[in-house]
C-alpha cells in the first residue's frame, strides 16, 4: 500500500482511461476461462507480474514471494516495478501483450471488467472465503469478482502525543464524538501549528461523511452525493477551517497529511496506516498514536482503501496466475507483507495476529467494521477528481452546491441515476 495512497489510485485512474480507448477489444468481459485455463492449460508458460511499489521494501518483498513460487511450482515469473503503471497497462494491453497479473484498486476495477480486459477469476480460487467480504464486494462488478485482494487500510486520527501532553490534554481527552474533536483541534493550535491538518480531498473528508451516515451512494446503490447527511459532514468540515482549526496540508506547506504531521506543522492528522512507514522513515523522531476516529451524529465511520491482483484476461497461463495469486493470499505471506512494509492483510484469520505483531495501528484493522470503499462503478475517478477540485474551495463556498455539482456528475455515471 503505497504511502501517498491517492497517487497509485490516480495512475490506475488514468490507466482506466487510456484502456477505455485502446483496449476495448481486449477479451470478453462476461470470460468464464479460468476455470478451463486451469484445468487445461500449460501451467509452465512464464508470468510477468507489474506492480507500483511504494519503495524498496515492497519492491523486495513482493519479489522474494514471487520468486519463493517460482521455485516450489517450476514456472517462470519476473515482477517489474512500474515506473508508470496507466502508461505501461495500456501499451500493454493494446500491443495484445499485458502482464498476467497487475496491481489495480476498486475504483477502477468497473472500467476495466466493461472493456473486457480483466478475467474474473477470484470464484476459482480455492480460498476466496478467506478474505473479508467488504474487499471481496469492492472488485465484484454485475456479480463477478474481478479481483483477489491483496491488502487494504482504512482512516484514523494521528496524535503527536507530545504536542498533546504540552496542551495538557491526557488519554481522557480522545475525541470521541465531533463536539470533542473540534474542542481538541482548538485547543491544539498554537501560533506554531494547526491542531488538525488533513488534505483537501474526499479521500479524507469523506469520513465525515461517512459518520454522518451519508456516503457517495446510498443503501440501493444510487447516487446520493447531495443527501442532508453529507451536506451536515461538509459543514463540519467547513466550520473547523472557519474557526483555524483545521487547515487543509496545502495552507501549512505541505504535499499530504502526513507531511504536515511529520513536519510537525500539525498536532493532528487523519491517514491511514501508511503513515507508519512514512513516520519511521522520514520522521521518527516525532512520537504518535493512532486511535480511532470519532464518531458522528449517525456512528463511527471511515474510508476503506482496497488493493487487488488483477489478472488480464489475454493472460496465456492463467492457470499459473491463479496459483500464484492463491499462494500471494496465504496467511504466512499476507503477514510476511505486513511485517516488510506495513499494509493490512486482506484475509480474516490474521486479524489477531496483525494486531498482536502491529499493537499501535490496531486502530486501522478495527475501523474495518465501520468503513466505506469508493463505489465500485465505471468514471468514478474522474467524479471524485473533480470533488476534490471543489474542496479546495470549501472554506469559502456552500457545502451543498459542491455536493450538488457532485450529485449531477454521480448520476451520468452508469447505473446510478
Amino acid at each position: 500500500m503505497n504511502i501517498t495512497r491517492r497517487a497509485s489510485i490516480a495512475a490506475a485512474a488514468a490507466f482506466a482511461a487510456a484502456l477505455a480507448l485502446s483496449a476495448c477489444g481486449g477479451g470478453n468481459a462476461g470470460s468464464t476461462s479460468s476455470s478451463s485455463a486451469a484445468a487445461g492449460a500449460d501451467n509452465h508458460q512464464p508470468l510477468t507480474i507489474l506492480i507500483g511499489s511504494s519503495g524498496d521494501a515492497e519492491t523486495t518483498a513482493v519479489k522474494a514471494a514471487v520468486a519463493a513460487w517460482a521455485k516450489q511450482s517450476g514456472t517462470t515469473a519476473t515482477v517489474n516495478v512500474a515506473s508508470d503503471l496507466s502508461q505501461q497497462l495500456s501499451q500493454g494491453f493494446s500491443g495484445g501483450n499485458p502482464p498476467d497479473l497487475f496491481y489495480v484498486t476498486n475504483d477502477t476495477i468497473a472500467t476495466y471488467a466493461g472493456n473486457g480486459s480483466l478475467e474474473p477469476y477470484v470464484d476459482q480460487m480455492k480460498n476466496k472465503d478467506s478474505f473479508y467480504p467488504s474487499l471481496v464486494k469492492a472488485f465484484t462488478v454485475n456479480g463477478k469478482a474481478y479481483a483477489a485482494p491483496k491488502d487494504f487500510s482504512t482512516l484514523s486520527l494521528i496524535i503527536n502525543t507530545d504536542m498533546w501532553k504540552a496542551a495538557g490534554l491526557t488519554d481522557s481527552d480522545v475525541p470521541k464524538t465531533w463536539d470533542q474533536l473540534e474542542a481538541v483541534s482548538k485547543k491544539l493550535t498554537t501560533p506554531q501549528h494547526v491542531g488538525l491538518s488533513v488534505s483537501g480531498q474526499f479521500e479524507r473528508l469523506g469520513a465525515f461523511m461517512a459518520q454522518a451516515g451519508g456516503w457517495l451512494v446510498d443503501d440501493s446503490g444510487k447516487a446520493a452525493a447531495n443527501s442532508s447527511a453529507n451536506v451536515q459532514a461538509l459543514t463540519y468540515a467547513k466550520k473547523l477551517l472557519g474557526e483555524g482549526a483545521m487547515k487543509f496540508s496545502s495552507q501549512v506547506g505541505a504535499g499530504w497529511g502526513g507531511e504536515a504531521f511529520g513536519t510537525q506543522k500539525a498536532a493532528m492528522t487523519i491517514e491511514g496506516n501508511w503513515i507508519s512507514g512514512a513516520m519511521t522513515k522520514d520522521y521518527s523522531s516525532v512520537k504518535y498514536k493512532a486511535v480511532a476516529l470519532p464518531a458522528g451524529p449517525k456512528g463511527q465511520g471511515t474510508i476503506q482503501y482496497d488493493g487487488g491482483w488483477g489478472m488480464a484476461s489475454q493472460s496465456k497461463n492463467k492457470g499459473g496466475a491463479l496459483d500464484l495469486v492463491t499462494y500471494l493470499t496465504q496467511p504466512e505471506q499476507q503477514m510476511g507483507f505486513a511485517k516488510a512494509f506495513g499494509v493490512m492483510p486482506s484475509v480474516q484469520s490474521v486479524a489477531d495476529q496483525w494486531k498482536t505483531a502491529f499493537p499501535d495501528q490496531t486502530a486501522f484493522l478495527d475501523g474495518a467494521a465501520s468503513s466505506k470503499s469508493i463505489p465500485s462503478v465505471a468514471g468514478i475517478s474522474d467524479v471524485i477528481k473533480d470533488f476534490d477540485s471543489q474542496l479546495d474551495a470549501l472554506a469559502t463556498t456552500d457545502p451543498k452546491s459542491i455536493l450538488d455539482k457532485v450529485q449531477n456528475n454521480l448520476s451520468g455515471l452508469p447505473g446510478l441515476s
